[in-house]
């Protein structure tokens, strides 16, 4: 646990992001991206997951990143051309309504750490079917959530959701859970569509 102690400490409060508090390249292994991929940030925040994401998928893949937030947003599209990040797409957006993305457009989509926000988990429905829709076929959607294990950074206990949970929810869109990976403070689900209900 060591580990995961000295990466929170490397982890700047008061940024809306979760990238620090594990090993990005465990959580970039997961998501596989490769050349040309298309890969659908949702809830973006400070956008670090996005910029790294950019970098993968190279000039042949592309970025969406939404965030509601539009000085996040606005910080983000700055950040990415003062590093010379041209295939990264950021849109001030609610997650909670139908996302401004194409259908069957997207490779991987991820949802980290904002499926425990109640306004979003009140909406989990709705933004898996919307997951679903912009997903191709033999897409992935990759949740990161924060464990119950260690309470001393992140949302409260009552707020957080088990895996079983967010199983649950994707499963009634059509999600299947095909790995689950400790991240210390945090838990990744790797989900492939399946049936709706299944």
């Amino acid at each position: 646990m060591n580990k995961y102690k000295a990466m929170h400490k490397n982890c700047k409060r008061g940024r809306p992001t979760s990238y620090g508090m594990q090993d990005p390249e465990l959580v970039f292994n997961e998501l596989a991206l490769k050349a040309g991929d298309v890969f659908l940030d949702v809830g973006c925040g400070v956008g670090d997951y996005s910029l790294h994401a950019a970098k993968l998928v190279g000039d042949s893949g592309r970025v969406h990143a939404l965030d509601q937030s539009p000085d996040l947003v606005r910080s983000l599209a700055e950040r990415a051309e003062e590093v010379g990040v041209s295939n990264l797409t950021v849109t001030v957006a609610d997650i909670t309504q139908p996302l401004p993305v194409p259908d069957s457009s997207v490779d991987v989509c991820f949802v980290a750490t904002v499926l425990h926000i109640p306004g979003v988990k009140k909406h989990a429905d709705q933004l898996f079917a919307e997951l679903r829709r912009v997903l191709v076929d033999g897409g992935t959607a990759v949740i990161i959530e924060c464990s119950s294990k260690d309470l001393s950074f992140g949302p409260p206990e009552a707020m957080r959701l088990s895996e079983d949970e967010v199983e649950a929810m994707a499963a009634r869109c059509g999600f299947e859970a095909t790995k689950r990976v400790d991240l210390g403070f945090n838990y990744l689900i790797n989900q492939q569509l399946g049936q709706p209900g299944g």
